[in-house]
């Protein structure tokens, strides 16, 4: 009984998961008239004039690179800083046992709601001449990102046995030394896990994105997918394609690190 009830739950569950995605790809394969006419999940006349459309007609191709360089360029940044500040936090005594709740500290700036934050960062920007530049939006990102870096971080090098180091640092190595031959190499698949989840939510951050940019030569695809809502219409078909293509590189990326991600998440789970 016990397995039929999981099977019919996890049968709704991907009914639930599945059927939107579904349905929006069956969407940006049909003309505006058959939307606004009919909700069949799948078109009647299948017609490819939605993706053309939106380069054609659109700057989805800089979209698609603004995304790509903010989205790597920040992750990047984001796990050089991040994971030094967490090894020391997991290595280090710091004055009045601080370190047991300065990563915490760290995470609230994770936790603020981004509307609370946006019109500040909106009035930094402008007064460094930020707007509308990568720079810009990989600084906020990184800023954004250490600290779940370090939240996440810590908790993987705190599993990894300090006796390995030393052992390096006998032989002749320094603290850097051994914190990059030995310790990153261990935590590599928390790495991996957290670069996935860093990842993930920069590639589809919206409001930082939309308060900083206003040019399709700087705005990101979840930006540039919300100007095809105009006053007068909305390009429903072309909406849909915009979803598929901005979820295809998403999708791909977590297929080819599916593993890493798994092995990351249980790092520690068994000794």
């Amino acid at each position: 009984m016990r397995r039929w009830l999981g099977a019919v739950v996890l049968l709704l569950v991907l009914v639930i998961v599945l059927v939107p995605i579904a349905f929006m790809v069956g969407t940006s394969f049909k003309s505006n008239a058959e939307i606004t006419q009919d909700l069949h999940l799948w078109p009647h006349t299948w017609t490819g004039s939605n993706y053309s459309r939106l380069f054609r007609d659109s700057y989805f191709g800089q979209y698609f690179r603004n995304s790509f360089i903010v989205c790597s360029a920040s992750v990047l940044v984001s796990l050089v800083f991040g994971s030094l500040a967490a090894y020391s936090l997991a290595r280090f005594k710091l004055l009045l046992r601080m370190e047991q709740w300065l990563g915490f500290a760290i995470l609230t700036v994770r936790i603020l709601p981004p509307v609370v934050i946006v019109v500040p960062l909106f009035l930094v920007a402008l007064k460094f001449h930020l707007l509308n530049s990568w720079l810009g939006l990989i600084l906020v990102y990184s800023a954004f990102n250490v600290s779940f870096v370090v939240w996440m971080m810590e908790s993987f090098f705190r599993e990894i046995p300090i006796d390995l180091e030393e052992a390096s640092m006998v032989d002749g190595s320094s603290r850097m030394t051994a914190f990059r031959r030995i310790v990153l190499p261990l935590a590599a698949p928390g790495l991996v896990a957290t670069a996935i989840f860093a990842v993930i939510v920069t590639y589809n951050e919206f409001l930082v994105a939309l308060v900083l940019t206003s040019s399709p030569g700087s705005q990101t695809i979840p930006v540039g997918a919300s100007t095809l809502i105009t006053r007068i219409d909305i390009d429903w078909g072309a909406m849909a394609a915009a979803g598929v293509l901005a979820a295809v590189p998403i999708i791909v990326f977590a297929l080819i690190v599916q593993r890493h991600l798994v092995r990351g998440l249980t790092l520690g789970a068994v000794k």
